[in-house]
């Protein structure tokens, strides 16, 4: 692992190069564990500090505990490159073997990556001074919280920290098992240890961190927005419905970005909707699955059977000491191989009492939150990137609406010539049953439009609507930008994450980069995505996200702001 981040290391400074950059005296900065050396970049008129520890390695006994502060160092520490993501199984956004986006991603879909020593955050600001204090953005990668990593370049945070003249901090946390584990022989009579969501330990400890020294890194300690996308903003809600924080003071954060997420158990959704909250009891009973098959998989045990029974002969620390010296590798295996197959291998938070509401929404409606301006944003194609999903019931399809997999999926977008000839049809994505895509009710469209219903939208709402029952200050933007080289533009369209490059303005080469930017579309998307930085700006400096050159006027939820381009202008508008 030493060579890996190594390798990690050197590679980031080679890239570096592409730009004059700085790694004097003059980008040190000293925190309360020992002082960082960054790298200013010319060509983004930024300061990064990037794998910056905010906490021990999660390793041995400190598996499936609350993070601890990192051992102190006094000789200046090199932070010029991203810490290894955290350990999880490949999927379509990496990390790869490299801890960045080349085309090892495809070749490791399904295998074990990263390390669970993980905890580093990254920091850019402009790098010229400032006479006050800036706004700090905190950003909550997503990947269903089992997958993500601060290096995926659409979340490079040089080009938002310039644009909004902000201090923009990204954070790695525990993914899959390691973030939320649900298991009775862990416990100990440590409600934060207890409570199984170590994922939301790591963020708030890495908001302590933000609180207590990005002073030093010109940032204002007193206007922190937390920003998450997906899985990012379900933590993020998390957080902020928090019996642990809703109380606290000073605050961790000032502001919330929340986007294409929710909190909400199934109490408080429509008949038929997906809840993003599920009981403890069924965290727990995973928790005892992925206990009872890994004595399975390592030949202790011949079935389930006789693993219970050996379960039953050993003391809880017996139980806790075995399992935490499994290797990554061998548990998430059992992930993948055992419990996939059994539906049992989502992670998410647990609604513990402690760390996360058990009610989330009710606590909202009572007033048990912690209570900030909130700008929530949505795709207006959220479900396009999850058509699978339409086999999940049959008033979805009931079958899979993609029929090529991840690695074929990799494959095409990797290498594609976004400017030539289209080189793939729609027929080769998406099944005969739901084609034409516009046909009603049973097309891919309509399927889609379904799932979304059911799912992104119900959550939403719930969400936003509680939210307006105690504060004026909730906004809300829809993403409709689909100006896509065909027939992307109707396999994707505005997909979930989609508006992700434009919040950051980062266009470079990423995993659907080649299928949705062209030089045709440029003007637009450019002119869009800096209307959106802009209204990212307004809203962390003030807690609002008008601003005067946005041309529309952003109104309380359940109005909206529309962000959409034509390949020449922004177009935005007032719903």
């Amino acid at each position: 692992m030493l060579a890996r981040s190594c390798a990690v290391a050197l590679l980031a400074l080679l890239q570096a190069c592409a730009h004059p950059v700085n790694t004097g005296p003059g980008t040190q900065r000293n925190t309360s564990h020992g002082p960082v050396l960054g790298v200013e970049d010319a060509g983004t008129a930024t300061i990064s500090w990037k794998g910056v520890p905010f906490a021990r390695p999660p390793v041995g006994a400190l598996r499936w505990k609350a993070p601890v502060d990192p051992e102190p160092w006094s000789a200046p520490r090199q932070a010029s490159a991203f810490g290894p993501a955290c350990v999880q199984t490949g999927r379509l956004y990496g990390p790869g073997l490299n801890n960045r986006y080349d085309e090892t991603i495809g070749a490791t879909l399904g295998q074990t990556l990263g390390s669970e020593d993980c905890l580093y955050l990254n920091v850019w600001a402009p790098a010229t001074r400032s006479a006050a204090p800036r706004p700090v953005i905190v950003w909550v990668y997503g990947g269903s919280n089992i997958t993500g990593h601060t290096a995926d370049p659409v979340y490079d945070g040089a080009n938002l920290a310039r644009a909004a003249d902000a201090v923009v901090v990204s954070v790695n946390y525990r993914l899959g098992i390691f973030g939320f584990l649900e298991l009775a022989e862990l416990k100990t009579g440590n409600a934060a240890d207890d409570s199984g969501n170590f994922a939301l330990l790591d963020l708030i400890k890495s908001l302590e961190f933000v609180q207590k020294n990005i002073a030093g890194f010109g940032g204002d300690p007193a206007r922190v927005t937390l920003m998450g996308e997906s899985a990012g903003a379900v933590n993020v809600y998390a957080l902020m419905t928090s019996p642990m924080l809703a109380s606290r003071t000073p605050q961790l954060f000032h502001r919330v970005i929340a986007l294409s997420g929710g909190l909400s158990t199934a109490a408080t959704l429509p008949p038929g909707s997906i809840p993003g909250v599920l009981p403890r009891s069924v965290w727990a009973t995973r928790g005892q699955a992925l206990l009872t098959h890994s004595l399975i998989a390592d030949g202790t045990a011949t079935d389930e059977a006789a693993a219970k029974a050996n379960l039953a002969r050993r003391s809880p620390q017996q139980i806790a000491d075995d399992v935490r010296s499994k290797s990554p590798d061998a548990l998430l295996t059992t992930v993948r191989t055992r419990l996939t197959p059994l539906g049992m291998s989502a992670s998410n938070p647990i609604p513990d009492g402690t760390v996360v509401a058990t009610d989330p929404i009710a606590a909202i409606r009572a007033g048990r939150y912690v209570k900030v301006p909130v700008l929530a944003g949505s795709t207006r194609d959220e479900t396009k990137l999850f058509p699978q999903l339409f086999a999940i019931r049959p008033d979805l399809g009931g079958a899979s609406g993609r029929l090529i997999d991840d690695a074929r999926l990799f494959a095409i977008v990797h290498k594609y010539d976004p400017e030539g000839p289209p080189a793939t049809r729609v027929e080769d994505w998406i099944p005969a049953r739901y084609l034409p895509v516009d046909q009603p009710a049973t097309g891919f469209n309509a399927r889609a439009r379904e799932l979304n219903r059911v799912w992104f939208a119900a959550i939403r709402d719930d969400m936003l609507n509680a939210l307006r029952t105690q504060q004026a200050a909730v906004w809300h933007y829809d993403f409709e930008w689909d100006e896509l080289p065909p027939p992307f533009d109707t396999i994707f369209g505005a997909a979930h994450s989609f508006d992700l490059p434009f919040v950051f303005g980062n266009f470079g080469p990423s995993l659907y980069a080649n299928v949705s930017f062209t030089r045709a579309n440029q003007p637009g998307r450019l002119a869009l995505s800096n209307a959106m930085m802009a209204s990212v700006s307004a809203f962390a400096r003030a807690g609002d996200p008008n601003h005067p050159g946005l041309g529309a006027a952003w109104q309380p939820w359940p109005r909206r702001i529309v962000f959409d381009a034509t390949p020449a202008a922004a177009r935005i508008s007032a719903r």
